[in-house]
């Protein structure tokens, strides 16, 4: 699978491009702030119907204009697949598949699996457990669509069930009752998550470890452990066991909506005791962890994008990340970078086909590809 045009109008800072990629590895040089990173924005968009960066659809549309278009032509499995996104301001999002509009985004989600490495992913480890559980989320949704639903069916029970306790605060009174019919949905649509995840987990841990050990050079023993409530539990006597607590806090404080990820090196929090270079080491070893864990599941080739990889990273490491994903078990890959030459320098010493577009001016831009 690869992505052959992408055409974007109003998007972000473009007017209007169109460019065309080779199957292999596509390259964006140019000085930060020119847009490259939002070209993999928008590539990303594509595939899981949302930016990589910024959750409100709207804050995507240029500057003065009205609306944006995203359209990419595929080849998927031997079959060209037109995927089009656009969106009014104060209109709902259009997401299209050859022409014929998805009823629901969701249904589109993992129909083109994709991974990005990105600065951005230090959130990961330097925030809180909401961005290790939306990892997780965007990474198992992509190969299982109950699971999503599922995801999406509990947060709105989350909320009627918070909504109620803080009524019940705010009236000096209190159900149980009522508070078990919304037990019921979280747990109805809880439990199957909670599964999910813990599978994941474990088939993702070794093929982390593998990627790990690939990327540092080192013999730092590291661990992904998914920490939650449930484990070992009845989620209905958990729920139970903490109804009183809830009541005075107005809000549940159990639940996999609590789930978190720790991540470890040598037996000590990443966030803690591993320097940026390990801390970069260790997103980048999850992030390919989780692009050959998708190519696995789903039988396709995740597209992979890396941003601004050089970030943190020496030639040598980089090099070293540039080998392992030009590998075969790889397909097309999308690189930024600010040095047009040291890039160059890397994968022509690889011999794969590869192609470089080099961004310059300011405002509206100039795209120069240069095919080698």
């Amino acid at each position: 699978m690869h992505l052959k045009e992408l055409r974007l109008i109003n998007f972000k800072n473009y007017d209007e491009i169109s460019l065309n990629f080779t199957s292999k590895i596509n390259c964006f040089t140019g000085r930060n702030g020119i847009g490259k990173t939002n070209l993999l924005d928008a590539i990303f968009y594509l595939s899981m119907c949302k930016s990589y960066l910024n959750p409100i659809d709207s804050h995507n549309i240029r500057f003065n204009e009205d609306f944006f278009v995203i359209q990419g032509a595929y080849d998927r499995k031997g079959k060209q697949e037109n995927i089009y996104c656009g969106m009014k301001r104060n209109r709902k999002k259009k997401f299209t598949r050859n022409d014929k509009e998805y009823p629901r985004l969701s249904d589109h989600i993992g129909f083109l699996p994709v991974v990005m490495i990105s600065p951005y992913d230090s959130a990961l480890i330097l925030e809180g457990s909401e961005e290790r559980r939306r990892f997780m989320n965007g990474v198992i949704s992509q190969y299982d669509h109950p699971y999503l639903e599922n995801v999406i069916r509990f947060n709105k029970a989350l909320q009627q069930r918070n909504k109620l306790l803080k009524d019940f605060h705010k009236a000096n009174t209190f159900d149980k009752e009522m508070v078990d019919l919304w037990d019921e949905q979280l747990i109805q649509y809880g439990q199957p998550v909670y599964q999910k995840r813990k599978e994941f987990v474990e088939e993702l841990v070794p093929i982390f470890q593998k990627y790990y050990s690939a990327v540092s050079r080192d013999h730092e023993k590291v661990e992904l452990t998914y920490d939650s409530t449930l484990h070992g539990q009845d989620y209905r006597q958990v729920l139970n066991d903490s109804v009183e607590k809830d009541r005075i806090l107005q809000y549940t404080s159990v639940g996999i909506h609590k789930d978190d990820l720790i991540f470890s090196l040598s037996g000590y929090p990443v966030k803690k005791m591993g320097s940026q270079g390990q801390q970069k080491t260790f997103l980048v070893a999850l992030k390919m962890a989780q692009f050959e864990f998708l190519r696995e599941i789903s039988g396709l080739t995740p597209i992979l994008l890396l941003d601004d990889i050089f970030d943190k990273f020496d030639k040598e490491r980089v090099e070293e990340i540039i080998r392992l994903v030009a590998d075969d078990q790889f397909g097309q890959i999308f690189i930024t970078d600010t040095n047009p030459q040291r890039l160059r320098e890397i994968i022509k010493k690889m011999n794969i086909e590869h192609a470089v577009f080099h961004l310059k001016g300011n405002g509206d831009m100039e795209i120069v590809p240069e095919r080698i």
